[in-house]
């Protein structure tokens, strides 16, 4: 690592990196708490739907007045984007829908992205990637939050030589989570519906994170950029401490879980009966590898590695993420080295919509975290064979059909619009990355 010294030398002779913020929300503002303790980095322009909001977060993080008046606070992304002192551009509305319209204006201003909304990445991360590429512009997973920490794991064991067995994170997970709603999210978490606003606790959000949806987007992300492959019934969240993941996560036939070597999963830190795991992971990442020789396996023995029975297998976590703290990491990256924390090579995964009760048609999906939907890790094969409905487009849609609890969603069960622009995009990647043509219920608006 010497992106500090890398830093320094750039501060002295070129001034420092100056980056453009696109969110002000809790990733934002977690990376703006740590900009003033960043010599040699600096934010010029912060773009949010609410000025006044971005400009009270940077205030909430402990920013001076002085520093709050030397940065351009702004409505219009676009007007951020075109603006000469911005170097990098971070995009975190947490909207698919604008990430990848930003993503899309910084790749055509030849400014590298880091791309906070991994519901944008998942939703067409694989066509952002080849555009940026084709242009020369780093576009980047966002350092500290999940899927690029998972992916310096994969990368560190394959550069090892090490066999990659599974890799993925922790999370709080039962199975009748998938039917959370907004309005029962907070049952879960313990607190009332007063304490969470009073908190700022979006309910929409929080309950993406219990249903299972934002592990399905992470988990896609990963396979996306690591070129691990999603299991084809989804994720399964076995119950598994840090202790116990090269003996949980390894194959069946070697006593695990996986159907096959070579995945990703999340594992749960609660026993199905609600009990909490010991040890648990619930806020980290992990690799699971194998050793190539009996020399290696006996290495791993001599230096004290966690192994399963036979010694093969072993695991390398981290049991924590600081998100928007780290974030530092992936603009240097992309400012000083041209490299990226993390990006899509291919279309291996996609989150498809499953029904979390029986939908009739009228009805409007409400998204990702909502009432009527959460979202199932498909390989992306799988997904267009079937026509699945990405879970980052089943918001404000109309049904045309009736669907039962537990079924995935496709293309001819709702109308879309087909001048929308991330529609077409969505449809275009699919169409640059598999066989298969969306169709569907085509109307214009």
């Amino acid at each position: 690592m010497n992106l500090y010294s890398l830093l320094q030398a750039r501060t002295a002779a070129q001034g420092p990196v100056r980056v453009g913020l696109i969110g002000a929300g809790k990733f934002g503002s977690m990376f703006l708490a740590q900009v003033p303790h960043s010599a040699g980095l600096e934010v010029s322009a912060i773009a949010d739907l609410d000025p006044d909001r971005a400009c009270a977060a940077c205030r909430t993080v402990g920013w001076h007045d002085d520093h709050i008046a030397s940065v351009k606070f702004s409505d219009d992304a676009a007007v951020l984007i075109d603006r000469d002192d911005v170097d990098v551009v971070v995009e975190a509305t947490g909207s698919p829908q604008a990430g990848i319209a930003h993503a899309r204006a910084a790749i055509a201003a030849h400014k590298p992205v880091v791309m906070v909304s991994v519901e944008a990445d998942v939703l067409a991360g694989p066509l952002l990637a080849k555009e940026a590429a084709a242009a020369g512009v780093v576009y980047s997973m966002a350092y500290g939050d999940q899927p690029a920490l998972i992916c310096e794991l994969v990368d560190w064991a394959r550069a090892c030589g090490m066999k990659v067995v599974a890799a993925g994170k922790g999370t709080k997970y039962l199975p009748e989570y998938h039917n959370s709603t907004p309005e029962t999210v907070w049952d879960y978490y313990g607190l009332s519906a007063e304490e969470a606003d009073a908190g700022g606790m979006n309910a929409q959000m929080f309950n993406s994170f219990l249903d299972g949806t934002k592990s399905a987007i992470e988990m896609a992300a990963v396979v996306n950029a690591a070129g691990l492959t999603a299991p084809s019934a989804g994720l399964s969240f076995p119950p598994c401490s840090a202790d116990d993941l090269p003996r949980v996560l390894c194959p069946e036939a070697d006593g695990g879980v996986l159907s096959q070597a070579g995945t990703v999963e999340v594992i749960s830190s609660l026993e199905r009966d609600s009990r909490v795991v010991e040890r648990d992971l619930r806020w980290g990442v992990f690799v699971v590898f194998e050793a190539p020789t009996s020399y290696t396996t006996t290495c791993f023995r001599e230096y004290g590695l966690l192994t399963d029975a036979s010694g093969r297998y072993a695991a390398l976590y981290r049991p924590y993420h600081l998100i928007g703290m780290e974030l530092n990491i992936s603009i240097l990256s992309a400012a000083l080295r041209g490299e990226a924390t993390g990006a899509a090579t291919g279309f291996r995964g996609d989150v498809v919509a499953n029904a979390k009760r029986d939908l009739a048609a009228g009805e409007l999906l409400d998204g990702e975290g909502g009432a009527c939907v959460w979202g199932k890790l498909l390989p992306a094969g799988e997904s267009i064979a079937i026509g699945g409905l990405p879970i980052g487009l089943a918001h404000g849609i109309e049904l045309t059909n009736d669907v039962a609890a537990g079924q995935l969603l496709t293309w001819d069960d709702v109308t879309i619009c087909e001048d929308d622009e991330t529609y077409q995009y969505r449809r275009r990647m699919e169409e640059e990355f598999g066989s298969h043509r969306c169709t569907g219920n085509i109307v214009t608006p």
